[in-house]
């Protein structure tokens, strides 16, 4: 691996930690510049997202409940993110994800542990630098909700 090809990787490495604190404090029009403007995000039970006109309002109403405890009440913390550059334009991603909540949104028992889950991503370079082109995410836990295929492409 070249010096270079680490710095690609690694600026898109901050593009992904960029956006969950973006996310966490509410700067949702922040948040939706890191997406290229084809973007697909595929969250679950958060839905399917083609028109990045949308996102802003979409993840305003997927974090309704955690911004009515104030912002960084809820903390999605990105971790492992192992990036393989596809081209010179191109790349791909794998990264966990751990989401905390405080406050009302506590499991029972004071449990700060929200969901545990794996994005499978693909990113692309515009003239602006790097941007998500795809955003899925597969839920691990507590309910295991798995994209289409994501264990074939993921696991042994």
């Amino acid at each position: 691996m070249t010096i270079e090809e680490m710095l690609e990787i690694e600026t898109i490495k901050q593009l992904r930690i960029r956006g969950s604190a973006y996310l966490d404090a509410g700067k949702l029009d922040e948040l939706v510049e890191l997406y290229h403007p084809d973007a697909v995000c595929e969250f679950g039970p958060y839905g399917s997202w083609t028109d990045r006109n949308e996102f802003a309002s979409n993840f305003a109403e997927a974090e309704k409940p955690f911004y009515a405890s104030g912002y960084f009440s809820n903390l999605h913390v990105v971790v492992n993110h192992v990036v393989e550059l596809t081209g010179d334009d191109t790349a791909t991603g794998l990264v966990y994800l751990l989401d905390f909540v405080t406050g009302d949104q506590m499991r029972e028992g004071g449990n700060p542990l929200y969901w545990l889950g794996v994005y499978e991503e693909s990113y692309a370079r515009t003239d602006e630098g790097w941007k998500i082109l795809r955003q899925s995410l597969n839920f691990i836990w507590p309910q295991r909700m798995l994209g289409d295929g994501f264990l074939d492409r993921q696991a042994g």
